[in-house]
């Protein structure tokens, strides 16, 4: 089992014009981010349109995922769903075609309780050979984990970490005691881009990131700073690239990431419905910063 800290990308997942998987797109990205330094790679999560591909295309791209990586890089599988079983069989599913681990969001829609939160994940947990990471992401889920709750599952031997995705400091103050806690075997991923910096700081053991997938050797690098100490170093790559997280959630992700990887000749511009392809009131600013960071 591959050990996982650092920059985790959250993987787009690249398609065609028509909207069949690019494959071949797909191979392309995970060698530059190899390359680039990217310590991980999420495959089909939110920013990998989870919602909109089909089972068997979600099993399907993992597995592809995992094939093309050939233990470069650990492979965490996307295996969230709003029910329990479906969120087995995928992570079942993930294991048998080689991911190293699972990232299971929070149930959306159903609106579970926190004793319903902690039944949701036990269940996985015992009908499912693959290591577990919470993921808590309550704009887009409307459910939090409160951190109660991550503290009991953490306790759980299969239950191996959380995605935070809160901007909330002392939630993930909290969340780093409760890995203290657990002699550090627990492990806390910001999956907020804008304060992802300010959390490692904290004492997060790394990010699943969406601006990794535009600057993967910049989120590298932040991550690398901190764990040797080197602060300033840090905070400055962080800053030149403040105006790229803001612009990268100007409308629901994966929208502008997509666009921004099509303008830098690695994708097509394709995404699935309900999503569509970013408004073009926001295309002139977003090309301005590019020209500014020199990925055009």
């Amino acid at each position: 089992m591959q050990a996982l800290n650092g920059s985790l990308v959250a993987l787009v997942t690249p398609l065609h014009e028509n909207g069949d998987v690019d494959y071949d797109a797909l191979y392309s990205l995970i060698d530059w981010h190899i390359d680039k330094g990217t310590n991980g790679i999420v495959s089909v999560g939110t920013t990998g349109e989870s919602a909109t591909l089909r089972l068997q295309e979600h099993l399907d791209v993992v597995e592809a995922t995992v094939k093309h990586v050939n233990k470069r890089l650990p492979v965490i599988s996307g295996t969230g769903a709003n029910s329990t079983e479906e969120a087995i069989e995928l992570s079942k599913e993930s294991k048998l075609i080689g991911a190293d681990y699972a990232l299971s969001v929070t149930p959306y829609y159903n609106k579970p309780t926190q004793k319903g939160l902690i039944a949701h994940y036990t269940k996985i947990a015992e009908s499912a050979d693959i290591k577990q990471i919470l993921y808590n992401v309550p704009s887009r889920t409307v459910c939090d984990i409160l951190p109660e709750t991550v503290e009991i599952l953490s306790q759980h031997n299969n239950i191996i970490g959380i995605k935070e995705a809160l901007d909330d400091s002392s939630r993930i103050k909290t969340l780093v005691q409760i890995s203290k806690n657990n002699n550090n075997d627990f492990l806390i991923f910001s999956g907020d881009d804008p304060t992802f910096l300010q959390s490692l700081n904290i004492g997060a053991h790394g990010v699943i990131s969406v601006s990794a997938n535009v600057v993967p050797e910049t989120i590298s690098k932040i991550c690398k700073y901190i764990r040797n100490k080197q602060l300033e170093e840090a905070k400055t790559l962080d800053e030149k690239n403040k105006n790229l997280y803001r612009l990268l959630f100007v409308e629901s992700n994966p929208t502008p990431v997509k666009w921004i990887l099509y303008k830098m000749g690695l994708i097509s511009n394709s995404i699935r419905l309900p999503l569509l392809q970013l408004d073009e009131t926001f295309h002139e600013e977003i090309m301005s910063e590019l020209v500014k960071l020199e990925l055009l």
